[in-house]
Order: C-alpha cells, then structure tokens, then sequence
C-alpha cells in the first residue's frame, strides 16, 4: 500500500516557506504578526509551528489561518490554495452579491486572534471579540449601550475592591479601547455624554489598578485622562471623583504633597458645597497630608468635613466609586493613629468590622495601622510581630498605601527599639 500523495496546497506551503529562507518557528511569528498578533509568547510559537508542520504534511487544512498564510506571504487565498481556498471553499458557498469591502479579511483575522489568545492561554486582544461580533450587532440594530457601560462601571467597582491589585488591568483596558472606539464612531450628543462618563469612570478605575500594582507613572496617565473625560461629559460629581480619589491616590505616590493639594482644592472649588463622594474623597486626602505634618488642628478639622459631607451621602454598595462609612473610619483610623490620639484603638475595631472578610486590602491595612499604635503605645513586641505577619499574609494583597503604613510602624518606633531583630525584619519587608 503506497501513501497518499500530498495536497497540492500543503506543497505549496513548505515551498513557499522554504523559498522565504523561514524555519517552523519564524513562519509561526510571521503568521502571529499578519494576524496582528504582535508578541506571542513562546509557547504559542511552538504549537503554530506544530500546526505548519502538519498543513505542510497535509494532515490538516488551514482553514483557520488561510488568511494569515495569504498575508504573510504576499499572497492571495486563491492562488495559494487554489480551489480550496478558505474563501471560497468548492460546492460550500455561493457567489455573493454583495462586494467584498474587506470586513471578511478583518473577521477573520479576529477570529485568528481569539483562536490563538485561547489555544495559548493569554489574554484576547482588546476589541477582537466585539469584531467577531459586529455583523449581528448592527443586524439587530444594537448600538452603544450605556446603561450597560454604567453597569459594568459599577461591576468593576465592587470587584476592585476584593481582586488582588492589578487583577483587573487587562479587563478594563480592553473595555476603555472598546469605549473609544464607540465614541469615535457615534455622533448623538446624549449618547457620546453617557459614554464620556463611562470612559472616565472606567479610566479612574485603571487608574487604581495601576497605582496599586506599583505602576505610577502609567495611573497618573490615566488620572488625567479621567479629568479629561469627566470634565468633557459635564457630569460634576465625576469631575470631584476624578480628583478626590486621584489625591487619595496620589498621597500614597512619591511625589509632592503640592500636587495632592491641588487636585483637593480643585475638587471642593467644582464641588461647590454639592457633598458627592468624591468631595468626602478630596477631604480625606487633605486630613491624611495635615496629619502626617503633625498638624492635628487642619487634620480633625478636615475630617469633621469628611464626615459632614459623608452624612449627606446614601449607603450605597461598597464599590471603589463609594464613599461608605467604611472608607469614613478608615480616614478616621488614619488621622487618629498619626496624631497619637487614644481614641485610635476603638475607631480601628470599628473600621475593621464594616469591610467584608473580601475585602483583603483595606483591612490589612487598617491591621497595619493597629500595629502602629500599639508602637506609639510602647506595645513593641506586639506591635512589630503584628506588622510581620500582616506583610507575610496574602502577599499579593498588597496597594500602593501598604508598605507606606509598614514603614510608619518602623518610624513610630523609639531610638533603642530600631535595631531589635523584628525591627530589621520589617524593615527588609518594606523596603522598596
């Protein structure tokens, strides 16, 4: 019994490699990159190559990737693949009618993207399943949505919160791309408001992500590009979130207090005495600065304005976009524990209690606060091991505020107690 001879396409192929000087693996990159697919990863290099190999023995046809073959090489589907190419497939599919306006070319590189990202485990490109997508969105008359936005804004919020730092990056990257691409194409003026606020939301949030996975320079990126947003839609308590959370934020960041000044002020002039979330923010930013100089009149004064301005607010879902009571005895717990007051112990129980056992981050670092005033109360021993262990736990649990608040710990302690060998070791937990 002789074996089959080879399809004249996969002939085709390995000559058309061979001819191009491309072994398995380059042919594998050069594939990845005519379907926009920049910067595969090693492991899905080596399962495309796999993939030639056996178009090349004509084991498999390409039907998937036929288009990137035709691109990468320079070539169109029909002559590569003759009548079997993947675009008109014999006895499978009528002429069309319509003219091809290349939207088939871009579906199918999508569906390219979405294949390989899945095949390899990596996260699908931004866009690519909206692509996939499109042709039954507009056949159903579905455009933007942005009651859906709003939801999925709100989504985010409630996980960010519970997720390690940076868990969400990709997501709501990929979901700020889709925004604007929506945005460039809609021209109603209510529906490019409802979208700017969305996009300005969803950036803030970035936002977040990036500052509490160590990324500054990108979060102030995407602070400013959410005042942008939120200034655009007009919306004001926005306009405030965008600069009472981004100061809370950039208090956390090295940098100037100056600049945490500013965005504060900003918020409250736009505010204008209107309480919103984000003016409960701005004030909480500018308790942490006074109270961190050691002054503890600016510091329990702005914070009466944190509280004046929380009682006004609903209770609404515990959500990054909130201000809740939690966040209030948080910033109590924070002025109360750096000016040495002894009511600091009771509001920190308190905080604690109001964040759900999820809530990982803020209540490891309300922990580390107790830590430091079981220091200012010469509780050493106790207070040092607390902020050992509280590090040790849930390592990946960690914001842009944690360390800081364990380096306070080590700057709460007296002279005699900073050579202690607990004190060393927080000292290379916290180092940076």
């Amino acid at each position: 019994m002789t074996d089959q001879p080879r399809p004249q396409w996969a002939v085709r192929l390995e000559t058309e490699r061979r001819a191009r000087g491309w072994g398995p693996f380059k042919a594998a990159r050069r594939l990845y990159a005519a379907a926009g697919i920049d910067h595969p990863d090693t492991s899905q290099v080596k399962n495309l190559s796999r993939q030639i190999n056996r178009h090349e023995k004509g084991e498999v046809f390409p039907a998937d990737w036929g288009s990137a073959y035709a691109t990468a090489f320079g070539l169109e589907e029909k002559d590569l693949f003759g009548h079997e190419s993947p675009d008109t497939p014999a006895g499978t599919k009528e002429p069309s009618a319509t003219p091809d306006d290349g939207t088939d070319d871009v579906k199918r590189r999508a569906a390219l993207q979405l294949l390989a990202a899945l095949g390899a485990g990596t996260a699908i490109p931004p866009g690519t399943i909206e692509e996939i997508l499109a042709d039954i969105d507009r056949a159903t008359g579905h455009g933007p949505n942005v009651d859906e936005w709003e939801r999925a804004v709100h989504d985010y919020g409630q996980r960010l919160v519970l997720r390690p730092p940076g868990a969400l990056v990709g997501d709501l990257t990929a979901d700020i791309i889709t925004v604007g691409r929506q945005l460039k194409r809609t021209h109603d003026p209510h529906i490019r408001v409802g979208l700017l606020r969305v996009s300005a939301s969803l950036s803030g949030l970035l936002a977040i992500g990036l500052g509490d996975a160590g990324e500054q320079r990108s979060a102030r990126v995407s602070w400013a590009t959410a005042r942008r947003a939120a200034d655009a839609s007009g919306d004001r308590d926005l306009r405030v979130w965008t600069r009472g959370r981004a100061a809370q934020d950039a208090f956390w960041s090295p940098g100037s207090d100056e600049f945490v000044s500013d965005l504060v002020n900003e918020a409250v002039q736009i505010a204008d005495g209107v309480p919103s979330p984000g003016l409960a923010r701005a004030y909480a930013a500018r308790s942490y600065l006074a109270a961190d100089r050691g002054d503890q009149r600016t510091a329990l004064a702005s914070l009466n304005k944190v509280k004046e301005t929380a009682g006004r607010l609903p209770d609404g879902a515990q959500t990054a976009l909130a201000f809740r009571e939690s966040q209030l005895r948080w910033t109590e717990s924070y002025v109360l524990t750096r000016t040495g007051d002894s009511r600091a112990a009771v509001v920190l129980e308190r905080a604690i209690s109001l964040y759900p056992p999820g809530s990982l981050v803020p209540r490891k670092n309300l922990v580390l606060m107790q830590a430091e005033a079981l220091v200012r109360r010469r509780e050493i021993a106790e207070g040092l091991q607390q902020a050992i262990k509280t590090l040790h736990d849930h390592p990946d649990f960690v914001a842009a505020g944690t360390l800081p608040l364990g380096v306070r710990v080590l700057d709460a302690l007296p002279e005699r107690a900073r050579v202690l060998p607990a004190a060393r070791e927080l000292r290379a937990l916290t180092a940076t």
